[in-house]
């Protein structure tokens, strides 16, 4: 093909790709759009919250609602509580759900897809439909109103077993087989091997799972009642006062802090993240 020939293309890739970047452009401003209102507001003082029109930059930075947020609440309590939860959450699930996956992709056993199958189906009830029964089954265990109860029933994910079987089962089975006939067990060939190969997996369902249940708020309002065992989201509420008449600034503000912990996780982990996303596109 000349040289002429490939101008039209190359012209029409050109095009294409600066579509692309403008998709991608106006996109991240509406999803940025609304975290960067978040911090301006938490920046400024009650009475300038709501200006007309909107200022999206504080003429004056304010960093006493940081200050306020500290002195209304014990956020402390809040985040210590939310990071022991959340981090147990995570090792229990990565832990639970790897072997799961390994099991359902490598290991043959009598009613393997009827089993995973009905993990599956798990994964299409809302909680809900579940939540009182899990509430009557904590209570039976005396567990209510603690962390445990956040804990225990989170410990196993239909979804992080779909995403762990997924991984594996692009993994060459002749690993494995070698490592057997070469005398390893099963749990050695596991975890010498294969666990060590989908490190990008198990990030990415440990970085999934960090987000999702520390930003997590449902649970935590149905299964606990002490302010002492409060959570990070549950406990921003008490930023709104009694009757709702909290400053907006002050609770984004609150709202602010609550998130760091996920964005610096993602921005020192995103290079495992992305692997465990992109697996297996090019194949």
């Amino acid at each position: 093909m000349t040289t002429r020939a490939l101008a039209p293309r190359r012209s029409g890739n050109r095009i294409a790709g600066g579509i692309g970047i403008g998709v991608l452009i106006v996109a991240a401003v509406f999803i940025l759009g609304p975290l960067l209102w978040t911090v301006s507001t938490s920046l400024r003082t009650p009475a300038s919250a709501f200006t007309n029109p909107p200022q999206w930059l504080p003429l004056h930075a304010d960093f006493s609602n940081y200050a306020e947020v500290f002195r209304q609440i014990p956020i402390g309590r809040f985040f210590l509580n939310s990071t022991i939860v959340t981090l147990l959450i995570v090792v229990g699930q990565t832990i639970t759900c790897t072997l799961s996956g390994y099991a359902f992709a490598m290991i043959r056993f009598p009613g393997r897809t009827a089993i995973f199958g009905a993990f599956l189906a798990t994964m299409m009830v809302p909680i809900q439909t579940i939540i009182v029964p899990v509430f009557v089954i904590v209570k039976m265990l005396g567990i209510a109103d603690s962390l445990a109860s956040l804990i225990i029933p989170a410990l196993g994910s239909a979804f992080g077993t779909f995403l762990m079987r997924q991984y594996f089962m692009q993994m060459p089975t002749e690993l494995g087989e070698a490592a057997r006939i070469d005398g390893a067990s099963r749990f050695q060939v596991f975890f010498l091997i294969y666990a060590r190969m989908a490190t990008p997996a198990v990030a990415t369902l440990a970085i999934l799972n960090f987000s999702g249940f520390w930003a997590e708020f449902y649970r935590p309002l149905i299964f606990l009642s002490s302010q002492d065992q409060f959570t990070l989201p549950l406990g921003l509420v008490g930023l709104q006062g009694n009757l709702g008449t909290g400053s907006i600034s002050v609770v984004l503000a609150g709202v602010v802090l609550s998130t760091v912990p996920s964005i610096l996780l993602f921005i020192f982990a995103q290079r495992y993240f992305i692997e465990g996303v992109t697996a297996g596109s090019s194949r």
